[in-house]
């Protein structure tokens, strides 16, 4: 079975897919921490790879940019190949002014002030929770291997915001106790999808930026740095599929 999107066959995807917006940072994860791997698709270069990690069986395929690209992958991966469980692993920009480049973010729960819900699921809905399942045994693995992480609410952008015209007009409608950390793009789409479909899903992040109230970076990391520099992200995700 394949899909216009995705020229795996039933069985290829494990249980568990780990799932980066890159599609050259899947093929990094899958080529330096995986064993056994096999491509199991290649279309449009959105990569996806199944391997083991320490004897055990994980998929690693690339999401694109964006909820909609997000919205089609995460749907495909739950509804047609049996997937149970994605964790999302991406960068973000940081709100919250005691967060340092490279920090390490799990989403509690996402605020997208886009139509996203509405169009696939007719539902005018705007925050989107992870699974507290899985934030448990992402928890509990950062605290065995020493790994520092935040815990916060984040933000799901429909344009990246440092282009934004006026960004404060768009800090203003997000509801008042929501109080977000941070903000990226995709986590929104993933954790909806994984709502409607009675599946389970999680966002990591490695902060990249450091975003000022006025929606000016003032500090970044270099596009190599992005794709190579996450390496303790990459790993907690792994290490944390163990347990699942």
């Amino acid at each position: 079975m394949t899909t216009p999107h995705n020229e795996a066959n039933l069985g290829d995807i494990a249980k568990t897919v780990i799932m980066p917006g890159d599609p050259l940072r899947a093929k990094y994860i899958a080529e330096n921490f995986l064993e056994n791997t096999k491509l199991v698709n290649q279309i449009r270069n959105m990569y996806a790879y199944t391997g083991t990690y320490k004897g055990k069986e994980v998929t690693i395929m690339a999401s694109g940019m964006g909820m909609p690209s997000m919205g089609i992958y995460s749907y495909e991966l739950y509804k047609f190949y049996e997937v149970e469980n994605i964790i999302r692993i991406g960068s973000c920009g940081a709100y919250c002014p005691n967060l340092k480049l490279f920090d390490i973010i799990l989403s509690n729960a996402s605020f997208s002030e886009g139509n996203f819900a509405l169009t696939f699921n007719n539902e005018d809905c705007h925050i989107a929770k992870s699974s507290e399942e899985l934030n448990k045994k992402i928890i509990d693995t950062a605290n065995e291997t020493n790994i520092s992480l935040v815990q916060g609410n984040t933000t799901c952008m429909d344009f990246f915001d440092l282009y934004a015209t006026d960004i404060t007009q768009f800090f203003d409608r997000i509801p008042n106790d929501f109080n977000p950390i941070s903000a990226e793009m995709e986590a929104f789409a993933l954790f909806y999808v994984s709502k409607v479909l009675n599946k389970k899903s999680a966002c990591l992040m490695s902060v990249v930026d450091i975003v000022n109230n006025d929606g000016n970076s003032t500090s970044s990391i270099t596009a190599q740095e992005r794709q190579n520099g996450l390496n303790k992200m990459i790993k907690l995700a792994l290490d944390s599929s163990l347990k699942i």
